[in-house]
């Protein structure tokens, strides 16, 4: 086998100033662990686990409401049992730290112009969501699901929720009843947020009755709070609460964040269950060290709240970059809406499906 042509080498200067770079030089001040290169940091990464994520947790400074006893209780899998003890908050470290007044997201769609919320915002509108959850009895442990596409208040929400301690579970819009309903039933959620509708490809699809079909076969459903997004009318009338201070329960590290769902091709979507703890670790790594997200910096991929690449575009917040949210046919009115979408919010990472990519990817051959 031949090695793949090399395409790209980043500059010394891009190297020095990676997240990666900072990492390394800390992991050798601070515990003498020294390496040649990547490969050797990954070796060690995968042959001395506790080292690495106690480091991962060290150098992003998670934190812990009560600490954990250890790295690693447990070692045997399934069941491996991780900083046993700890108690801590997905959505704190979203928050943590930000500036009001800096940008958190960008967000466009076939109903909306491209538009934004600071970190002020979106703070003041996931405490009103968790204010409205509350009010409704939603508590720790209990399971919200969310019929909702890809829009900044289906962001709030999941943090509303994670905040509580709350389980956030989601399927997209264009789900027809009986796929939502193969998932969402297995998880018996408490309180459903859905939609009245969405645009796509210039057309108008009225969900309401698809709405009233899955809640009635959700056994333990108390109650539906709908977002008026095709209409525009947003949250139903005494759903959001007042603008109470956002507050954050102490959760035990695998406390359940979300559960996600496999594609359903050999029966039944199987539900995906992703602690908190094990999330924020892994997307700190991921969001800082693989990606390489700062300041500045603005992400976008593209996906519905159906995939998981929405949750992982959503980690990205724990980082200072921002990012992007699209709803609607990337193919509508024509092939260039992403690559506008792209000029225009200075998004800084591209992501999409290797389906999409084909598509957009020849488009974008020909036009350059």
């Amino acid at each position: 086998m031949t090695s793949p042509e090399l395409l790209w080498t980043p500059s010394p200067e891009r190297i020095e100033r990676t997240t990666l770079t900072r990492y390394t030089r800390w992991l050798e001040q601070r515990h003498g662990v020294r390496f040649e290169d990547y490969q050797q940091l990954w070796q060690w990464s995968v042959a001395e686990l506790e080292q690495f994520w106690g480091s991962v947790v060290e150098f992003f400074d998670v934190r812990f409401a009560s600490p954990p006893q250890r790295v690693l209780g447990e070692r045997e899998m399934p069941g491996a049992k991780w900083f046993p003890g700890a108690r801590l908050n997905y959505a704190e470290h979203i928050f943590r730290g930000k500036d009001p007044a800096a940008l958190a997201l960008q967000h466009a769609s076939e109903l909306r112009p491209l538009s934004s919320w600071t970190w002020a915002e979106l703070r003041d509108e996931t405490a009103r969501i968790a204010a409205g959850l509350r009010a409704l009895g939603v508590g720790e442990g209990d399971c919200v699901a969310a019929y909702m596409p890809n829009i900044p208040e289906t962001v709030a929400a999941f943090m509303a929720c994670a905040s509580l301690g709350a389980i956030w579970s989601s399927a997209a819009p264009e789900f027809g009843a009986r796929s939502v309903i193969d998932r969402f039933s297995q998880i018996e959620p408490k309180v459903l947020l859905a939609i009245d509708g969405y645009r796509y490809g210039g057309r108008d699809f009225d969900r309401r009755g698809v709405v009233r079909e899955i809640a009635g076969e959700l056994p333990g459903l108390e109650r539906v709070a709908s977002l008026g997004y095709l209409d525009g009318t947003g949250w139903e009338e005494g759903f959001l609460g007042g603008p109470d201070p956002l507050e954050f329960a102490e959760l035990p590290f695998d406390h359940p964040l979300w559960v996600l769902y496999s594609s359903g091709t050999t029966g039944l979507p199987k539900p995906i269950v992703h602690g908190h703890g094990g999330i924020l670790v892994e997307q700190l790594k991921k969001s800082h060290l693989h990606l390489d997200a700062q300041r500045g910096d603005r992400l976008f991929w593209f996906s519905t709240t159906g995939w998981m690449m929405w949750n992982f575009l959503v980690g990205v917040l724990l980082t200072d970059a921002s990012i992007v949210l699209f709803d609607g046919n990337p193919g509508h009115p024509d092939m260039g809406t992403l690559w506008e979408l792209a000029a225009d919010s200075g998004m800084t990472c591209f992501g999409t499906s290797r389906s999409e990519e084909r598509r957009v990817g020849k488009e974008c051959r020909s036009r350059w």
